[in-house]
């Protein structure tokens, strides 16, 4: 029989760096869970993605037992890593900041499908253009057709 969920916590973490500190602690501790058994956890499956921002989201049952799921980096910091930046444009429809390809949508997109509401690469890659556009960023080239 499915354990009974009691709650489910949304945050984003940076791989490999939970601690009980705050958003990760006070987060944790209003819904009883081990804080540091899920450091732990998380710490140890996200060590190959050390640094980069991770949502997380996390199940807490009726026994305070909990599993958790690590999504892949939001596509505006795959956005900033790719075009070198720190940060978007403070007017974006006006002050264009950096220039991203379609490949570096493409790739983007890719590994960001399976988090995405779509079915196709290139739906995902409109949405990745979308982000890149509403941050400052100018896409460069043609829509490549014909993606599956």
């Amino acid at each position: 029989m499915a354990k009974e969920v009691s709650g489910l916590i949304k945050l984003q973490i940076k791989g490999g760096a939970a601690n009980p500190s705050p958003p990760v602690g006070p987060a944790l501790g209003a819904k009883g869970v081990n804080i540091m058994e899920f450091c732990k956890q998380f710490n140890g499956r996200t060590q190959e993605q050390a640094g980069k921002l991770l949502p997380v989201i996390i199940t807490v049952f009726k026994d305070k037992s909990f599993d958790f799921i690590i999504k892949s980096p939001p596509v505006a910091v795959q956005l900033l890593e790719a075009s070198n930046l720190k940060k978007g444009s403070p007017e974006p429809n006006r002050n264009k900041v950096a220039i991203v390809t379609w490949e570096q949508v493409q790739t983007i997109a890719e590994a960001k499908m399976k988090d995405l509401n779509c079915f196709t690469v290139d739906s995902a890659m409109k949405m990745v253009a979308g982000t890149a556009r509403s941050m400052g960023l100018t896409v460069k080239g043609t829509f490549p057709t014909g993606n599956n």
